[in-house]
């Protein structure tokens, strides 16, 4: 067995305003919060910790750093509409009128949203 095989991973996303980006996690996805230290807001997802950590001169990337396995994802992006979420388009993904891309025949769903400092999140059922 390697070294880390049996290891919790502890994802950390990186923010310039913790209380604003811990306000989204908390209130607008809906993520269980756990608790705040002094260096990150701590949330549960999945049985797997999320921190959300204070960058003070962070950029972020414009690729997907957290995907959330969900088994609806219409469902999903509709409820987290109702939040006020807007779902990110793309030029080069084929997307319905609410922002999901269909694959594989079917499928394969997937639908993007922003958190407020940029981050890209994605919805899927796989």
């Amino acid at each position: 067995m390697g070294i880390l095989e049996s290891a919790l991973p502890v994802i950390v996303i990186c923010t310039r305003d913790r209380a604003r980006a811990t306000a989204f996690y908390r209130d607008v996805l809906g993520l269980p919060f756990v608790h705040e230290d002094a260096f990150a807001s701590v949330f549960r997802v999945g049985g797997i910790a999320l921190r959300i950590s204070t960058v003070p001169d962070f950029t972020p990337h414009e690729h997907t750093i957290l995907g959330l396995h969900v088994p609806d994802v219409r469902a999903s992006v509709l409820a987290l509409r109702e939040n006020s979420v807007t779902f990110n388009r793309y030029a080069h993904v084929k997307q319905d009128d609410l922002g999901i891309c269909t694959l594989n025949e079917g499928a394969i769903q997937v639908a993007w949203l922003s958190d407020p400092d940029g981050n890209v999140l994605s919805i899927t059922n796989v």
